[in-house]
């Protein structure tokens, strides 16, 4: 059977709301580590990607570009994972890519939260930072993971001390 693999990882931690406009909103320091030790955590696993698009929004390109500076691909901005992105919109961007291709996609709640209901029938509690894979097979979905920041930043620690050590 036929069958892709969506990965969501929610931007890291941000400045408030208040702080500035919402589409200029940058990771604070602890959003920049959530982020680097998710990339850190998913090459430890082995995870590898055919591709990563990000939202243009800055908290969502800094994460990008902080996860992939250890997963050999290179972030691409699309404006669809923005406001309004659904699983029809997920599924197209998969579509993009071949049988068995892993995607990560870089983004917002509510809508992972969303896209993960409609494609699995799973209701998740999504936090910054956090990360869901869901393998999709003949339109359907299934949750594969699901992992908090926390989870992350003790796979992805553990990798750095490694690569460091």
């Amino acid at each position: 059977m036929a069958y892709q693999q969506l990965w969501l990882l929610r931007h890291g931690e941000a400045v408030p709301h208040d702080s500035k406009p919402d589409d200029q909103r940058e990771l604070t320091a602890r959003g920049e580590r959530q982020s680097t030790a998710a990339g850190a955590a998913l090459a430890r696993l082995g995870v590898e990607f055919a591709a990563c698009v990000t939202s243009p929004l800055v908290r969502a390109r800094q994460t990008a570009e902080l996860a992939c500076a250890t997963l050999s691909v290179e972030p691409e901005e699309r404006a669809g994972l923005g406001k309004g992105f659904d699983a029809a919109a997920a599924r197209d961007l998969l579509a993009e890519h071949p049988t068995g291709a892993r995607v990560l996609m870089v983004g917002h709640n509510p809508s992972f939260e969303q896209v993960v209901l409609d494609l699995c029938g799973a209701h998740v509690d999504f936090k910054k930072g956090g990360l869901a894979a869901v393998r999709i097979e003949s339109g359907r979905g299934l949750l594969l993971a699901l992992m908090r920041p926390r989870e992350l930043e003790s796979l992805g620690a553990d990798a750095l001390a490694h690569a460091s050590g």
